[in-house]
């Protein structure tokens, strides 16, 4: 047995660590009747469950998260369900006037509106908050809504924000065409930058909010987090990162962000078939985001809390296989007379691959490759319509395969891609998929023979 960290015993009658005990009876004793009374000791008991899984594995929390508010549906005698119901409430009732009143003191703990969350979303937001090594989550509406939420929690009028050039493109369009509408003044850093280049940015007293999304989601920059937090922290800023690209691989709270949210829309859910965001929060952070979350009022629906949560508890072994795949059709690219360069962090010949292995504990299915410039916009064109495998659309991260054209430099402010389309052929973006590898490959080899004009 490992020294260190508690062991796992399935039986229901053997001596259990007290970490077990805690995963077992929120209460942390034995017992063989658990009855919750009410949401606050719910709450509770969900943070006894948290602190006990952080000794365990990754695997382990994706697939023990967030079950201490299932005891919520518990019977007289404990007995519960291994998925919780799905809630589907928008007024909450309360027995009299007392009740009400209590409930009053605290409308963002607990039952009070449908707005402010239900059982399913308190779980889905236990089990994302251990993932990420969090204090609290917060669920919302789409990714889109985590990022402007988490920007909103700590900016006013007058405040400066830092945002990187390699950012999402609806995040941009937030930060140009909303926050300057209220005078929140929003400088782009080039994502390559060093923390030193960072630190000349700074405005002091007026940067609120330092912005990273790491790798970027078209390019796929890798910047040194941990190095951006001191400097953003020597500031007083708050660091947000978006974590999409990596849940599971990456712990941007743990590098020193304050917020880590994901667009849960992608590999939290997985099928393609949910809008989504979560975001993760420090014990300093939590409460202003919680109410930031509130007042722009964009709760997720029920349903999808319930299929992002089952979509958490095979998240491991499908990144995995994402992983795997991605790798394998990256390399066989590389080895093509028609790219000029595969742009994935998980390869050796990416700039910041260093970087990547040092902070990442591994990579997915997502990374852009270039046609070689003599290739024109319609030859482009051929090629991705001869391709039958990988269909043509936006997002990523569901079980199917996706192409999309990048036209990176033409939303960059302060930087330019390293690799400029025009110069060096136009950029494609594969999400590569859990279909077989080799079938890929071969869809990929008939886009070519259609690119050179033999189909």
């Amino acid at each position: 047995m490992m020294s260190g960290r508690p062991a796992f015993v399935l039986s229901s009658f053997a001596v259990l660590s007290a970490p077990q005990q805690a995963l077992r009876c929120p209460n942390g004793m034995r017992s063989e009747r658990v009855v919750m009374t009410s949401a606050e000791e719910s709450s509770q008991s969900a943070e006894i469950q948290h602190d006990a899984l952080r000794e365990y594995g990754m695997a382990t929390k994706l697939i023990k998260g967030g079950h201490a508010p299932y005891l919520w549906t518990s019977d007289e005698y404990g007995r519960s369900v291994v998925n919780p119901p799905v809630y589907h409430a928008s007024t909450v009732t309360f027995p009299n006037v007392e009740a009400l009143n209590h409930a009053n003191k605290s409308p963002l703990s607990g039952w009070y509106y449908g707005r402010f969350g239900q059982p399913t979303s308190w779980a889905l937001e236990e089990a994302f908050a251990v993932i990420e090594g969090a204090y609290k989550a917060c669920a919302v509406g789409s990714g889109v809504a985590a990022a402007n939420a988490s920007i909103l929690a700590f900016v006013q009028g007058g405040d400066h924000v830092l945002v990187s050039d390699g950012v999402y493109g609806p995040t941009r369009s937030f930060c140009d065409k909303f926050l300057k509408r209220f005078f929140v003044e929003v400088t782009y850093y080039s994502p390559t930058a060093s923390a030193e280049e960072l630190r000349t940015l700074f405005i002091s007293k007026k940067t609120k909010v330092l912005f990273c999304e790491s790798p970027s989601s078209l390019s796929f920059e890798v910047q040194d987090l941990r190095a951006f937090c001191k400097v953003a922290h020597e500031f007083g800023a708050k660091v947000i990162a978006d974590n999409t690209y990596g849940p599971t691989l990456y712990q941007p709270l743990a590098l020193g962000a304050d917020v880590s949210y994901n667009a849960a829309t992608k590999y939290i859910g997985g099928h393609s078939d949910i809008v989504m965001g979560l975001i993760a929060c420090t014990k300093q952070t939590y409460t202003a985001v919680k109410r930031s979350v509130a007042m722009l009022g964009c709760p997720p629906g029920p349903d999808d809390c319930y299929l992002a949560l089952r979509g958490l508890r095979t998240l491991g072994v499908r990144i995995k296989q994402h992983e795997k795949n991605g790798l394998q059709v990256a390399q066989w690219l590389e080895s093509r007379p028609e790219v000029v360069r595969v742009i994935h962090p998980g390869l050796r010949s990416h700039p910041q691959h260093a970087l990547f292995k040092r902070d990442f504990s591994g990579s997915n299915g997502l990374f852009t490759f270039q046609l070689h410039a003599r290739y024109s916009q319609d030859d482009a064109n051929r090629f991705i319509n001869g391709l039958t495998l990988f269909t043509l659309g936006f997002s990523w991260g569901g079980f199917e395969s996706l192409i999309l054209q990048c036209r990176i430099n033409s939303s960059r402010r302060v930087s330019k891609f390293v690799y400029d389309e025009h110069t060096f052929g136009i950029t494609l973006r594969l999400h590569v998929g859990l279909e077989d590898p080799q079938d890929l490959i071969h869809d990929l080899l008939a886009a070519f023979d259609c690119l050179n004009g033999r189909e």
